[in-house]
């Protein structure tokens, strides 16, 4: 039975880590220069490497080479923890077990020396989950335990903890995972695994991951079957329910052009979409544009678009009808294209060309001039032709 991809890929080493690299930096420089704290919090987002990190450590503290950066991989305690089953790595769920009991029996625990390694870890998963009296069965022991007790906690929400808990703890905050990261972890498992794809598949994968390495190997997973074997940005669309890449351009395009009817159409032919993944699309397609420097979209017009798909978010909060509020954005959008700043506006007058055709006195373009060169050559003769029963005088 093949094994997914988010536990085949799992690292075992600070190296394998990906977009953690603050963290890794200073975990490995403490590891080396043997200052380790007692306890320790690994707290940000689903899937950004917290347990993972939290196993490494564990091992490299425990390493018969230890405590080391570089756990060797050979010696049985390394064996143990990477197959989770070392006697003296011991985790703990506190999202089922919760309660003061199963602290109690946890400090417990801390009492006896380890087994076999040098260090006796206790890795308490979602800690923030803990009731308000685990918390202070556990603070007495997390402020001042045995010499060979180590504490790992992570949590997806530090502020859940009590400021007595953090004060006690070394705080590592992991960030969301980059898309480049992510896309660039994506394709070297899809080259081991010898599946082909498109880059810009995955791109949509890793946006549809928000950050989180371990959902968006969980979609990868799918998309290998839904694809049967070959990821692209269509195939990838249609099984998360997003707009194809190509249908976005065809959307500016038309917004861009102005083509109401059109822009009425394609309405209806998105009626099946969730709006929210629409706007979500159509913000991601914005920034890379303008982190791109596409031609197509203005500084100004790119803040307009923004300003306008905010405003409609806020709208889908109120429970507002997803047609109206696509319809809304759209010709929001045409109505934004048209509109010109007061410094487009003097932009365009300073580069129209005025010029006096003989004869008739009729105000044509002519090259941009100051108003002394202006004055200068009408009052020359042969610059105006002025009948003797009129007279006329030209203002700049």
């Amino acid at each position: 039975m093949s094994q997914v991809l988010a536990l085949k890929y799992r690292p075992t080493t600070f190296d394998g880590l990906i977009g953690q690299n603050s963290v890794t930096q200073t975990l490995t420089l403490a590891l080396n220069q043997n200052r380790l704290s007692h306890a320790y919090l690994f707290s940000g987002l689903r899937g950004s490497g917290k347990t993972s990190t939290a196993r490494i450590f564990a091992k490299a503290l425990v390493c018969d080479k230890g405590p080391t950066a570089t756990p060797c991989e050979e010696c049985e305690n390394c064996k143990m923890a990477n197959e989770n089953r070392h006697i003296d790595i011991i985790e703990m769920d506190a999202a089922s077990s919760r309660k003061i009991d199963d602290i109690r029996e946890l400090i417990e625990h801390t009492k006896y020396k380890p087994n076999s390694a040098r260090f006796k870890i206790f890795i308490i998963d979602e800690v923030h989950m803990l009731t308000k009296e685990a918390f202070n069965a556990l603070l007495k022991t997390l402020e001042e335990p045995p010499t060979y007790v180590k504490f790992i906690l992570a949590t997806t929400d530090p502020l859940k903890l009590p400021p007595t808990i953090l004060s006690r703890t070394q705080h590592f905050r992991f960030k969301q995972i980059g898309e480049k990261d992510v896309v660039n972890h994506l394709s070297h498992i899809l080259n081991l695994e010898n599946v082909k794809y498109e880059e810009e598949a995955l791109r949509m994968l890793s946006r549809s991951g928000n950050g989180s390495l371990r959902d968006t190997l969980t979609l990868l997973d799918q998309a290998i079957i839904f694809s049967k074997g070959n990821i692209t940005a269509p195939s990838i669309a249609s099984m998360l329910g997003l707009l194809d890449p190509k249908q976005l351009d065809y959307i500016f395009d038309i917004i861009l052009a102005k083509d109401k009817e059109k822009i009425v159409y394609t309405i209806k032919e998105l009626v099946d979409y969730e709006c929210e993944v629409i706007l979500d699309e159509i913000i991601a397609y914005l920034k890379s544009a303008f982190l791109n420097r596409d031609n197509r979209f203005s500084t100004m017009l790119s803040e307009r678009f923004f300003r306008i798909l905010s405003e409609a978010k806020n709208l889908l909060y109120l429970n507002a009808d997803n047609s109206f509020v696509l319809s809304l954005v759209f010709f929001k959008m045409i109505e934004a294209v048209n509109i010109k700043t007061i410094d487009e506006i003097i932009e365009n007058l300073e580069n129209e060309k005025f010029r006096v055709a003989p004869d008739t006195l009729e105000v044509q373009t002519i090259t941009k001039k100051s108003t002394r060169e202006v004055k200068e050559e009408t009052s020359k003769p042969q610059n105006l032709a002025v009948k003797s029963t009129s007279k006329t005088t030209l203002t700049s």
